[in-house]
């Protein structure tokens, strides 16, 4: 391990570690990122909803309510600088019972609450012209036409691709054991990491582990609140089933969460999710058939011609739900150490408003920022289903043949996506970080027929 002391060691890579260290570079900082996965966005960050939330129902008032609406504006700006594939598809919150239909004026009213205006009420009729498969009995609904879908996988590349192209460092597969506070003794205060690659010092951390932000929180002496894991399971339809749904479609929210839903991904695919399931094991991300089972069921009172079609995957995420309602983030300035806890489904969107506020801490417990200014430039390669995609581009095939050559058919992702996933700034080096550079594995055969393929060019890419 290095012996550089960098000015911020921020403790996780996910979507929200990453979009910290970018901010803090934007400010001249030196960062060093630390996390034990072997890839970034490789916990909650990778299997999420995947929407970029208005924040219409939040809390008002909350600290969460203005970071998601501040980062609803930054992120959307960002995606379409940096190719992030988006769809403004809007959402539609359905009524399916007459209390649920009573409640919708207060919903609306909550949404100008949280500073978004543009929440309409529909009735059933409309609801149906708007979605002609909803099930029977939908009674009325609230429109919310900014919620869009996001790749939630190449926003969190973007964060740390800028990041380390201004200078920042990556430490994957490196696991924080501890960290020792700055000493009275300390010629120069410094924040001391011990990890399994030996220890790190900073002038300050930043501790954003997801679900794990409470243990470490604890190893610094505070009892601020505890992460209760909340495990979502959610099922992938194929690609066929895309026509069958317009908007993301919303449950009537409830105190455990906005329950289940049917979106469309910007994949082309149809998402049916996610449960909310309190589990003891922080790394359970198994599919149950009890879970699996509830969601097909509520899917089929939905969208009831979803379930007729072909499942092309399933898979779990773990929300860092806590024992507390809002973000947990808070600064000590005494330890040079501010804590990023709690952030739940709607992490994704905030991101952006987030590392804002945290550099923000940061700086008034002491941390010296230089001038603003502007990070290398950053496109992430198109993974979006609306727009085209490189198998599609004459002109970019006829540069480099490659593009032409489709390794997962499944996907039409080609081998020049696979090498560029290989040698980009933060490489793939997994099997699991290709597919979420590139799609290549994720489609309707699940890897059947290119796995071998693909797991021979990442052999070779990563010796």
């Amino acid at each position: 391990m290095s012996e550089t002391r960098w000015d911020v060691a921020v403790i996780g890579a996910g979507v929200v570690g990453c979009a910290i260290a970018r901010e803090l570079v934007r400010y001249g900082s030196s960062v060093v990122v630390v996390d034990g996965a072997d890839d970034v966005g490789d916990g909650t960050s990778k299997a999420n909803t995947a929407i970029l939330h208005t924040g219409f129902d939040s809390t008002p008032g909350s600290l969460e309510s203005r970071l998601v609406r501040r980062g609803y504006e930054l992120l959307g700006a960002y995606a379409a600088e940096s190719g992030i594939a988006v769809e403004r598809t809007g959402a539609l919150l359905v009524a399916w019972e007459p209390d649920q239909a009573s409640a919708l004026p207060d919903l609306a009213a909550k949404a100008a609450a949280n500073g978004y205006p543009d929440a309409q009420l529909v009735d059933g009729a409309e609801l149906y012209a708007r979605e002609p498969q909803l099930g029977p009995g939908a009674m009325a609904g609230l429109e919310i036409p900014g919620e869009s879908i996001i790749c939630p996988w190449s926003t969190t590349l973007a964060y740390a691709t800028q990041s380390v192209r201004a200078g920042a460092t990556l430490r994957l597969g490196t696991r924080v054991l501890s960290v020792t506070g700055p000493q009275a003794s300390d010629d120069e205060p410094a924040v001391v990491l011990q990890t399994s690659r030996g220890d790190l010092s900073a002038r300050f951390v930043v501790n954003a582990a997801g679900l794990g932000a409470d243990v470490l929180d604890r190893t610094l002496g505070h009892q601020d609140f505890v992460v209760a894991p909340r495990r979502g399971q959610l099922i992938v339809f194929d690609k066929l089933a895309r026509p069958l749904v317009r908007h993301i479609l919303l449950p009537v929210p409830t105190a455990r969460g906005k329950g289940v839903l049917v979106a469309p991904t910007v994949y082309g695919n149809v998402l049916l999710g996610p449960t909310a399931e309190d589990v003891p094991d922080r790394s359970d991300t198994a599919s149950t058939a009890e879970g699996l089972a509830s969601l097909l069921d509520k899917g089929s009172r939905i969208l009831p011609a979803l379930t007729g079609e072909e499942v092309t995957a399933v898979y779990a995420g773990l929300r860092a739900a806590t024992d507390q309602s809002d973000y947990q983030i808070r600064e000590h300035a005494d330890q040079r150490y501010v804590c990023v806890g709690g952030i739940r489904s709607t992490g994704l969107t905030a991101s952006p408003a987030i590392a804002e506020h945290v550099v923000q801490l940061l700086a008034e417990i002491g941390l010296e920022l230089g001038e603003q200014r502007e990070l290398p430039a950053v496109t992430m390669p198109n993974l979006g289903e609306s727009d085209v995609r490189p198998y599609q581009q004459a002109d970019l095939i006829a540069s480099n043949p490659a593009y032409g050559r489709i390794v997962c058919h499944c996907e039409r992702v080609s081998l020049g996506e696979i090498e560029d996933a290989l040698v980009a700034d933060v490489p793939a080096r997994t099997l699991n970080g290709m597919r979420r550079r590139t799609r290549a594995l994720n489609g309707r055969c699940q890897g059947f027929a290119c796995g071998a393929e693909v797991r021979r060019l990442v052999e070779r890419g990563v010796r």
